[in-house]
Order: structure tokens, then C-alpha cells, then sequence
């Protein structure tokens, strides 16, 4: 058998599957745990031509698009476009910059092994395509919001800075679009695309759900998703040190003004006293 290939993207933070199902035909309802698979005649109708046996592309709920056996970089354009009439947020333009290949190779009498370009089995099984396409889709969306994990430490930074320096006053809207930053981070990173969660064909299978592990392991999806997670727990605490900072300062400047309004009245009280005011 000729080896499968993939092309993994990650394209945008959230697809509406079932918008795309609908579009399509395809009377099933999604739910955020399997992806929308396109290919046969819907496939090509999309793509405008003939397509290969065994082309197909499917289409996952946190924002990653994977190409199983594509023959022209064209396709991913059309298909992109496609997905953007329903996510007008899908970036085309920089589609390459989340991506990932993969390869997978059939070789009868050798065991399983996995390397960083592909992965080897003795014989095909039907659970192969999506389960690699689900660890790859995971694996791009993943480098995705670690990136844009690192552009809110720098803008923490920033403001780290800003307090070494003596500003000390952080205003609420500053604060508050900062903290949702990290919320949406931590939406679409540990919550919707649900690394710890596996295919539904794992818990029927025991071959697939052995097989599952070992891609997880070995793209190191369960590190990377303690490690963000960790990092998104300091990011928390560092919010809410600037917080505490903030509020006390506003504490401090309200102590500050009663203190002036009582000697303000006690002024005018002495004043009265000595007949210098009626």
C-alpha cells in the first residue's frame, strides 16, 4: 500500500462544524469530540475536480484543518476559502504558519515505529487516518496558543516594567482586557481542544486506543498541555498581584481625600470659632 500522507493546519480558534454538515448535506449532528470528514463526491464539488482514492480532508471544531493524501498545494486554498464563507476569521494568508507533515507507511512483518517525519505499521487499519490527523490537529493547534501564550507574557512584561519604573497605577480596563486575554487562552487551549480527551473509537478499540497513546506520547501532547497549564496558573497569580497593587492604591487614594475632607472641616470649624467666618 502507498503511503498516506498529512498536512496538518491550524487556521482559527473555533470551526462550526455543524454549519459545514449542513451546507454539505450531511445529516449528522457534531459534536466538539469528532471531526467533520469531507471526500468522495462532496470533496470533489468543493475542490472543483476529480480527486485521488483515499483523498479526504477533515475538519476539526478548535480550528485545525488536516489534508490526507493531497495532490496539488492548491487545494488548500480552495478549501480554506470554502471554510471561510462559514469562519470569516480563517486566516488564509497565513495558513503556513501552524502546519505539521506526516506520513504514514504500511510494511508487513515490521512493528510499530514511530519517527518525527512518519509513522510505520505491519498492516492498515481503518482507525488510522483520523486518529493521526486528530493527534496532528491537536499537535498544530497547540503551537498555535503557545504562541499566542508568549505575546501575553510580553505584554505582562510590559507591565512589570512599568511598575520597576514607579507607575504604579494599572487602570481597570487594562487590567480587565489583559485577564480575558488569558481566559480566551485558557478556553482554547485546556478546554476546547480538549487534549486529554481521545476519539470515541478508542474506548471500542483496544489496538486503536494503544495506537492513540503512542502518537500522544510521542508528539508530547499531555507535556506541553501541563505546561501550559501551569503557565496559565502563574499568569493568573501575576494578574492578581497587579490587582492587589491597584486596589490599594485606590484604596490609599480614597483614605487620602477623607483625610483631607476632615481637616477641610476642621478648618472651617476653627475659623467659626475665632469669628473669621459668619
Amino acid at each position: 500500500m502507498k503511503a498516506m500522507t498529512f498536512k496538518a493546519f491550524a487556521v482559527v480558534n473555533e470551526i462550526d462544524l455543524n454549519k459545514i454538515a449542513i451546507h454539505c448535506g450531511i445529516p449528522k449532528k457534531f459534536t466538539w469530540e469528532e471531526p467533520l470528514i469531507l471526500k468522495g463526491a462532496i470533496l470533489e464539488s468543493i475542490l472543483g475536480r476529480e480527486i485521488n482514492a483515499g483523498q479526504m480532508v477533515l475538519i476539526f471544531s478548535f480550528g485545525s484543518v488536516v489534508f490526507i493524501n493531497q495532490t496539488e498545494p492548491s487545494e488548500t486554498t480552495i478549501l480554506l476559502k470554502f471554510i471561510q464563507r462559514f469562519e470569516p476569521d480563517v486566516e488564509i494568508n497565513n495558513a503556513d504558519r501552524y502546519t505539521d507533515d506526516y506520513k504514514l507507511h504500511i510494511h508487513e512483518n515490521e512493528s510499530l515505529e514511530l519517527a518525527d517525519e512518519y509513522v510505520m505499521v505491519p498492516e492498515f487499519e481503518e482507525f488510522y487516518p483520523e486518529l493521526i490527523s486528530t493527534v496532528l490537529a491537536k499537535s498544530v493547534a497547540l503551537e498555535k496558543t503557545e504562541e499566542q501564550l508568549g505575546k501575553i507574557h510580553d505584554r505582562l512584561e510590559t507591565m512589570i516594567d512599568r511598575l520597576e519604573k514607579g507607575k504604579l497605577r494599572i487602570g481597570n480596563k487594562e487590567l480587565a482586557r489583559t485577564t480575558a486575554k488569558i481566559l480566551r487562552h485558557e478556553y482554547n487551549t485546556l478546554a476546547y481542544i480538549m487534549i486529554l480527551d481521545k476519539p470515541e473509537i478508542t474506548w471500542s478499540s483496544s489496538t486503536a486506543s494503544e495506537f492513540y497513546d503512542k502518537m500522544m506520547e510521542f508528539f508530547e501532547l499531555s507535556d506541553r498541555y501541563k505546561i501550559l497549564k501551569s503557565k496559565t496558573e502563574i499568569l493568573y497569580n501575576i494578574m492578581d498581584g497587579f490587582s492587589t497593587i491597584s486596589h490599594s492604591i485606590r484604596g490609599l487614594f480614597v483614605e487620602w481625600v477623607i483625610v483631607l475632607l476632615i481637616l477641610f472641616e476642621i478648618v472651617l470649624t476653627l475659623l467659626q470659632i475665632a469669628g473669621l467666618l459668619p
